[in-house]
């Protein structure tokens, strides 16, 4: 990779038992529209109470960004998106189609209105209320992701060898050293290290970087072997997975959802749980929910991890995309693009990914190329999920709006899902995802 390649693109996925089609019921007891991993952590979790579930996804079962995405779990990410600085670096990136963050021209009202409220919510004021939030999901999610890797014959590459974010230049070094105290005051583990010390712990980095941060307690694993995994796992313990299965519209009753329109015909459900990522806006909209999300598009580059790689997943300060190491894969991803619902590629940002790398990293040689992916994360203007009842529903459930930390927060989502459906206190205080809270 870099200049040449020797393969063309190779699915990812593992290989083994296919999921079945069942027949669509017609009558559930709690519908969760999506796929992915919001989705199918919420069927498993709904299913380990003693709920009946059924599941629909329009492609299949890790088809979106749950697959392709870098596998990091960062409680060192608990800074939202929208903060000091992100809009005027923002602002300097925006007409650069190679930048890490790119909004594509276009006249569209909802991304005009969403970012106005983007721009409203870089504040500090967010970051102090968002950081907790984050926090404590993070660990919560990363304490059920040693439960269920502790299931028998349950294996997703699950790894808590920490993160690195690696830096070319002091002055971002100097920079990111301000943020990393203000993690450790928010009880997140961050250590920051010089070039001898960032070398040490990962040998593949090139002698002239300046240094690196270290989050100890992050981790990473493989995403689609998590997601499909579990579907399998759930699939097992009786919920009905139907993938192909698109919803075209609801029929409601008074404050109740009666009735989903599927392509395969009407469903009635005491329950429903809307995770259909960056689909979850139009969805939302037929059923007078308005969930101001913009789809973010992010790529990622595959290929076989090659001899001398790196050991410890990475974040590229500069560069702005993450390093991972997949078991004999390795896989660089990154950027945000605002381009609506459009999954086509942009070459010109997947070749930033593919010449980057080498700034950071001394690994000799071309490296074996897998696969090439695009998927929309669905990103809210404070850069917080969504999650829990609109006021306008009784039978609903929000969970969407996870951004780039939709797996980082995966089983917590999903375990938080089940109590609000089963009008339980949630664990985590989730006032501040209200899917009500931008009016």
């Amino acid at each position: 990779m870099g200049t040449a390649y020797t393969s063309m693109a190779m699915n990812l996925a593992t290989p083994g038992q296919q999921l079945a089609i069942d027949p669509l019921p017609r009558d559930v007891d709690v519908l969760v529209i999506g796929g992915g991993v919001i989705g199918v952590t919420s069927a498993w979790y709904l299913a380990q109470r003693g709920r009946t579930v059924t599941l629909v996804d329009k492609d299949d079962v890790c088809a979106g960004s749950s697959y392709g995405n870098s596998g990091l779990l960062v409680p060192s990410h608990s800074r939202p998106l929208a903060a000091p600085g992100v809009l005027a670096q923002g602002l300097r990136w925006l007409l650069d189609s190679a930048s890490p963050f790119y909004v594509k021209p276009r006249l569209d009202r909802d991304l005009l209105a969403w970012l106005w409220k983007f721009r409203g919510a870089c504040t500090a004021e967010n970051v102090r209320r968002a950081v907790p939030v984050l926090r404590d999901l993070s660990y919560a999610s990363l304490a059920l992701y040693r439960e269920l890797a502790a299931i028998p014959g349950f294996d997703f590459g699950l790894r808590q060898d920490g993160v690195l974010m690696v830096f070319r230049t002091k002055a971002r070094l100097d920079e990111h050293r301000h943020e990393a105290e203000t993690l450790q005051a928010a009880g997140i583990s961050a250590r920051v290290l010089d070039e001898n010390g960032a070398r040490e712990l990962e040998p593949a980095l090139r002698p002239d970087i300046a240094g690196a941060v270290y989050f100890p307690e992050d981790a990473h694993l493989t995403p689609d072997r998590f997601v499909r995994g579990l579907a399998r796992l759930a699939q097992e313990r009786g919920v009905t997975v139907m993938p192909s299965t698109e919803v075209l519209g609801f029929e409601r009753s008074g404050r109740r959802i009666a009735a989903i329109e599927t392509t395969r015909g009407a469903v009635r459900a005491s329950e429903v749980v809307l995770a259909a990522g960056s689909w979850s806006p139009a969805l939302g909209r037929q059923l007078g929910v308005r969930l101001p999300i913009q789809p973010a598009k992010g790529y990622s580059v595959t290929c076989d991890a090659p001899p001398g790689g790196p050991r410890l997943p990475m974040l590229l300060g500069e560069a702005r995309f993450a390093v991972t190491p997949m078991g004999d894969a390795l896989r660089f991803g990154g950027t945000l693009e605002l381009a609506g619902l459009d999954l086509t590629i942009n070459r010109v940002r997947v070749d930033a990914i593919q010449r980057g790398w080498r700034d950071y990293l001394a690994v000799p040689g071309e490296l074996r190329l897998r696969q090439i992916w695009r998927g929309l994360r669905p990103c809210t203007p404070d850069g917080l999920p969504l999650l829990g009842r609109p006021r306008a529903l009784d039978n609903l459930v929000v969970a969407t709006g996870h951004a780039m930390i939709g797996v980082s927060l995966g089983p917590i989502t999903g375990k938080l899902v089940t109590e609000i459906v089963a009008g339980e206190k949630p664990g985590v205080d989730i006032a501040a995802l209200d899917p009500d809270r931008f009016g």
